[in-house]
């Protein structure tokens, strides 16, 4: 199987500075904070969830019977996978650069993963999952290039984390699985939960994905979280970060122009970079060592390349001194935040 790879700490623990994962960086959401820290860690949640279905159909204007819980985007995609394989279906379609898990839950059912594009077998019975935006690149997937599938999931999880461009998705949203992960957006991805949003008429295969679950999938400091999502303030706050992200997102692509990094397009809160040709090796295991941690996107399909979730401009810094010290330093000072590349 595909040896699943993440961004965040590592057997060394936590970085100091953190460019590997692509929460928001302005977080946490202090309403959504303050409401994690009064749960009540005494005692289980409502099994049925139902006050936090409720909170969250009128949150996004659809019936409560369409809003499934899940412990976190992973345990989601395992579940639906699962579900696609009681309805028959033989395939899975991926994006060409994408999240791992996706590849990884189809692998556990044996199931054959084609890239977007490819063809499948005629008839076949297929599990497409789209990106809005994806993850390594920050792109939408268009509904137009999404496979005719048998089930059709969106991962949103990054969606309320969009500065620039349109939803694509919009106008479609009812046609398609819809999975959310606020913990992203709200600067909190310690706490793992998340849920999914049937199609418009999926209520019998909601009820389905709910008897696939385990009793409480999702603890009493997730559901604080989900329910403080739904309100005006976190709403607000949200709002707000984004402009301040635009910003540090600005000065992240200058930084890495200077040094000669190449920044994509993207149009999310993190970007990919490709790194210059004679980039030594082991050049992350370098930045790491010195406080800092980037996103190998090989493990993506993305080799000479690094994923980079926007910090703000002390972290952009402490990048721009750790790409000096890697290199050997000459002068032995600290670089600037527009030293040219070292390894030009």
């Amino acid at each position: 199987m595909t040896q699943r790879a993440h961004g965040g700490p590592d057997a060394s623990g936590q970085s100091p500075f953190d460019f590997s994962t692509n929460a928001n960086a302005c977080g946490p959401c202090p309403s959504a904070l303050a409401a994690v820290l009064a749960a009540d860690a005494r005692s289980y949640p409502d099994p049925a969830y139902r006050a936090l279905r409720d909170s969250l159909a009128r949150h996004h204007g659809v019936d409560v019977a369409r809003i499934v819980p899940a412990a976190s985007a992973s345990e989601a995609i395992l579940r639906i996978t699962a579900r696609a394989v009681q309805r028959g279906v033989t395939g899975v379609s991926v994006p060409e650069f994408a999240y791992g898990d996706y590849r990884h839950a189809a692998e556990a059912w044996s199931l054959p993963v084609h890239a977007r594009g490819q063809r499948h077998a005629a008839g076949a019975a297929t599990l497409a999952w789209a990106c809005d935006p994806s993850s390594p690149l920050g792109l939408a997937d268009a509904p137009a290039a999404s496979v005719a599938a048998s089930t059709l999931v969106v991962d949103r999880a990054y969606a309320p984390l969009r500065l620039s461009g349109a939803d694509p998705w919009r106008a479609h949203a009812g046609l398609a699985w819809q999975l959310w992960t606020p913990n992203k957006a709200l600067g909190m991805t310690g706490i793992r939960a998340a849920y999914l949003i049937a199609p418009e008429g999926g209520e019998d295969e909601a009820a389905a994905l709910d008897r696939l679950a385990p009793s409480w999938p999702i603890g009493s400091h997730g559901v604080a979280m989900l329910d403080a999502w739904c309100h005006d303030e976190a709403r607000t706050w949200l709002a707000q970060s984004l402009d301040t992200l635009r910003a540090w997102k600005s000065a992240q692509q200058a930084l890495c122009d200077s040094l000669g990094w190449q920044p994509l397009r993207s149009d999310a809160n993190f970007f990919v970079a490709r790194l210059p040709e004679g980039t030594p090796a082991d050049l992350l295991a370098r930045l790491r060592e010195q406080g800092v941690q980037l996103r190998d996107c090989a493990s993506f399909g993305l080799p000479g390349h690094v994923r980079l979730g926007v910090l703000p401009p002390p972290a952009q810094q402490a990048l721009a001194d750790a790409v000096g010290g890697a290199a050997g330093g000459s002068g032995g000072g600290a670089t600037t935040m527009h030293a040219p590349n070292p390894w030009k």
